[in-house]
């Protein structure tokens, strides 16, 4: 049974994280678990995510976020800030969210923190694309 679509085409969010994320070298989108995934092949950006709540099987929807995997240096720095959540499924991965709606958000920030998932994620060659681009 496929996952409903958990976003709408028309939030502006979404649109700015489309940007940024397709920006990058051989950067797709595809649809996974009903959200927007970016892939370049593997995933490094996912729109909207949940946190697991405080009761057994409850989560927290976070509809407008960014999902991206955190260098371990930063992630301590990242979890600290009241705006980024541990994703459910993801979170033990290294993966970190940014709720979108904790405050202005600040688009240069969140280049940056998909530019540092891409990297972790990408080809060695797509890298290179990246810094000789």
């Amino acid at each position: 049974m496929p996952h409903p679509i958990m976003f709408r085409e028309d939030d502006r969010g979404l649109a700015e994280v489309r940007e940024i994320a397709l920006g990058f070298p051989g950067a797709f989108e595809k649809v996974s678990w009903g959200r927007p995934v970016f892939c370049a092949p593997k995933m490094f950006a996912m729109y909207g995510g949940s946190a697991k709540g405080t009761g057994k099987g409850q989560y927290v929807q976070y509809p407008h976020a960014v999902l991206v995997k955190a260098d371990d240096s930063e992630r301590p720095a990242l979890v600290g800030d009241s705006r980024f959540f541990v994703p459910a499924y993801l979170g033990p991965y290294g993966w970190l969210g940014l709720d979108l709606t904790a405050a202005t958000v600040d688009w240069t920030e969140v280049t940056e923190l998909v530019d540092a998932s891409f990297r972790l994620i990408a080809p060695k060659k797509s890298i290179r694309q990246l810094d000789e681009g």
